[in-house]
């Protein structure tokens, strides 16, 4: 009676397994097919402005102002260096490099200070400007200077940076475009492009990292103005997830903001023969309405790399055959049924 019950049971759950295979996953949500995520690739491939518009973010626009170089001038409390020419007046030439070598020049109350001629009045002026109103002030006073002078540090006209960068702090001249300012920097090969982005008047600018460093897009190339803020991403920001029947279940990073889903399969060592390579499913969105995509092993071999790509976010699951879930079923039932063939036998011959 015992090994009937257990047949029974077992033949029951196989069934029920069999029910629940891959045929209609997930059947509270709507499923699509291979059609429509290409179509969904296609929008992926733009960049990524287009896949903030996926994801329900709306990235604006990029003012045509943004990319017109400006007229750069000196501003409160930038630090210039000066330096002075006269070929008589050694005195004159060694005390102004004596300040410069120590300080600096500071603009304070957008004037600076010389120790030998009145304040001059710099603020507003371009350095040019400025270096032709210092030479005719000492000129007043002693006939034949020559004035040279460059910025030294800059508190307001200046790009800050974080993140994966080496250099923090950048001036800027009203000419230095963001692919410059990056170069400075010495942002690293596998940063991640996807995640960085620039703030502007605490407005994070629409600008595709991606497409002006690794596909020579000038549209993205700004130029760059003081206060501007420069965050370069972490190549593990941005991630998808491989999980089910995979040779080993694992996030695979999205530097670039996408990647072809067989690359994702790949790098989580591919579909043993335990998985159902007939459903394989790429869920995306959040779970409370999530998208999801029903692909078969032969839609990811005849179709381009960049016909199925993944997003920052998508997860990959590859369901098991009907016939792994029995085996696996039957593995964890044998010590059960052992006990109970056991306890059986040790029935029999007490009533023996």
């Amino acid at each position: 009676m015992v090994n009937r019950l257990g047949v029974f049971f077992s033949f029951g759950l196989f069934f029920l397994l069999f029910l629940c295979s891959c045929t209609r996953p997930c059947h509270q949500y709507d499923v699509y097919g291979a059609d429509e995520f290409v179509i969904d690739s296609y929008k992926i491939r733009q960049g990524k402005l287009s896949i903030l518009e996926m994801e329900g973010n709306e990235p604006g626009e990029l003012g045509c102002e943004a990319m017109e170089e400006y007229q750069d001038i000196i501003a409160e409390d930038d630090i210039l260096n000066i330096a002075i020419y006269h070929p008589k007046r050694q005195d004159v030439v060694e005390a102004i490099q004596f300040i410069n070598d120590q300080v600096g020049f500071r603009v304070s109350q957008g004037k600076i200070d010389f120790p030998d001629i009145p304040p001059v009045e710099v603020v507003g002026l371009t350095l040019e400007e400025a270096r032709l109103v210092i030479q005719e002030s000492y000129q007043q006073h002693i006939q034949g200077v020559e004035v040279f002078l460059n910025y030294r540090n800059r508190l307001s006209h200046k790009v800050e940076l974080a993140g994966a960068v080496a250099v923090p702090v950048i001036p800027v001249d009203g000419k230095i475009r963001l692919f410059e300012t990056l170069a400075i920097a010495r942002v690293p090969n596998n940063a991640n492009f996807f995640k960085s982005y620039v703030v502007r008047d605490c407005v994070q600018l629409p600008i595709d990292f991606y497409k002006l460093m690794n596909e020579g897009d000038m549209t993205q190339n700004i130029v760059m103005r003081g206060g501007d803020r420069i965050f370069i991403a972490d190549p593990s920001d941005s991630k998808a997830m491989v999980m089910g029947e995979v040779g080993g279940p694992r996030p695979i990073n999205l530097p670039y903001g996408f990647i072809s889903l067989r690359e994702a399969l790949v790098s989580a060592g591919g579909i043993p023969f335990t998985g159902d390579r007939d459903c394989i499913q790429v869920i995306r969105g959040n779970l409370q309405n999530p998208k999801i995509y029903l692909l078969s092993w032969d839609h990811i071999v005849h179709l381009p790399n960049d016909s199925l790509l993944l997003m920052p976010g998508d997860t990959v699951y590859v369901s098991e055959k009907p016939i792994t879930q029995w085996n696996r079923f039957i593995e964890q039932l044998m010590p059960s049924w052992t006990g109970i063939q056991i306890g059986h036998g040790v029935y029999t011959i007490f009533n023996d």
